[in-house]
């Protein structure tokens, strides 16, 4: 079982996450295609954090470009079954990381909602609910490599 992520934020308990929890078309590839780095980043990020990737698949190449690699795909049909899921298996242990609308609801029951603004764009409505923004995937699982920087960016 993942250790997990330990980040600490003045005058807050800590915040202990196991989970995380992505979205794959937009957020973890570009029309389909693994953003260069991700594999890496993820396999890297796999013995902390327990991974998986919640995706309506748009271009039906989530699995195979996934393939081999230390997580669960899970297909789904829309944001509610995403937030059932986060729900499921406790939200207050997962980063949630998202670039669509149907990203909404995941990143609002998570610990920790970071919305990713990459060449695919990013729903306005989901930056409203995000804990953080980055412009590209691998800036976000940077962000959980280095907890220092998540202090950073969300002390009060």
């Amino acid at each position: 079982m993942p250790k997990g992520i330990r980040i600490e934020l003045p005058d807050e308990p800590p915040l202990i996450l196991t989970n995380l929890v992505l979205d794959f078309t937009g957020t973890l590839s570009l029309d389909g295609e693994l953003i260069p780095g991700v594999a890496e980043s993820l396999k890297a990020l796999s013995g902390k954090l327990r991974i998986t990737i919640l995706t309506s698949d748009t271009f039906g190449t989530a699995k195979k470009a996934l393939q081999g690699l230390p997580m669960e795909v899970l297909l789904v049909k829309n944001g509610k079954e995403k937030a059932k899921f986060v729900q499921r298996i406790g939200g207050k242990k997962v980063i949630a990381i998202g670039n669509g609308q149907n990203d909404i609801e995941m990143l609002r029951l998570a610990a920790l909602g970071i919305a990713v603004a990459g060449a695919e764009g990013c729903s306005g409505k989901l930056v409203a609910v995000s804990d953080v923004l980055v412009s590209d995937i691998i800036h976000a699982l940077d962000l959980l490599k280095n907890p220092l920087r998540i202090k950073a960016t969300l002390r009060k």
